[in-house]
């Protein structure tokens, strides 16, 4: 099967959240389609009768767990009072119709007391009843906590997978820049660009021990920076008379060369000789004291 575009996903979840759209209406259509018959011909039978302003109200209204907790009070209260009319009544109807009974119904101790253990046998088997359909509600509130529970968290995930396609065309686009990216580093004449993850990560952290050794030279030249500068101020302050005496002595060299070259015509002497000799000792003095020229 070809794999789906994020438009058919999003379409898929879209149908399949309108499908299964869940209301208190929607779930009590099929009980209320099994009980169709019945409830129309009660209907016809009983066309004015009254109806629950809390129903009609909870029909009108979305249901919510506080309203339906309203609703469930509200019969067990209507309930009750029915059935204390329906006995009140047809208690009343049997007295009456045992006394203007034609002849009279005329009942025994006896009579009484098996109806009383037929009672007693009904009360137990109704307390019976009770208990189980006590326990069947339990299983049932559990049950609809659990798929309240599951319904929210599947309304959670629905959520999330809506949104995946807009983070899966990102992705993709992502995926298309980093493609380019690494054609353009490919192309790249740098070969430590072209290097796999792994390479890469030892390559910097290579980088980072050379960097860290290169700190560490650098913390100890400056150390050394104060005492250098002490003995390049020492240099300087015993260089200075040997410039102001070569300065001196060049001057001196110049002016006899001057001199003898007025005197002689050009001709050299032993001042010539004496300047060559200056000039070497300075180039020496200047090497050995590391002074630039």
């Amino acid at each position: 099967m070809p794999p789906k575009t994020p438009q058919e996903v999003l379409a898929a979840i879209e149908a399949l959240h309108a499908d299964h759209e869940l209301s208190i209406l929607r779930l009590s259509e099929p009980i209320a389609a099994a009980e169709g018959p019945s409830a129309a011909r009660r209907n016809s039978q009983d066309p004015g009768q009254r109806t629950s302003d809390v129903s009609n109200a909870s029909l009108d209204d979305a249901p919510t767990p506080a309203s339906l907790e309203g609703d469930l009070e509200h019969y067990r209260e209507l309930f009750a009072k029915l059935r204390f009319s329906y006995v009140e009544q047809v208690t009343k109807e049997k007295f009456i119709r045992a006394i203007v009974g034609d002849p009279p119904l005329i009942v025994t101790p006896q009579e009484n007391l098996d109806l009383e253990a037929q009672n007693l046998e009904a009360k137990a088997a109704l307390k019976a009843l009770k208990t189980d359909v006590t326990e069947t509600v339990a299983r049932l509130e559990a049950r609809a906590l659990e798929l309240s529970a599951k319904h929210e968290r599947l309304s959670a995930e629905n959520s999330r997978l809506a949104g995946l396609p807009q983070r899966i065309k990102a992705l993709e686009e992502s995926v298309a820049a980093l493609r380019q990216t690494q054609e353009a580093a490919t192309s790249n004449p740098n070969p430590d660009l072209n290097l796999p993850l792994s390479k890469t990560l030892e390559l910097v952290e290579a980088k980072k021990r050379q960097r860290a050794e290169l700190d560490r030279q650098l913390e100890q030249l400056q150390a050394l920076v104060p005492r250098k500068k002490k003995e390049l101020d020492r240099l300087h302050a015993e260089l200075q008379p040997l410039e102001t005496k070569r300065n001196n002595s060049s001057a001196a060299a110049r002016e006899a060369k001057r001199r003898k070259d007025a005197a002689l015509g050009g001709v050299e002497d032993d001042l010539e000789e004496r300047g060559r000799w200056y000039r070497a000792a300075d180039a020496t003095l200047r090497q050995l004291l590391n002074v630039p020229a």
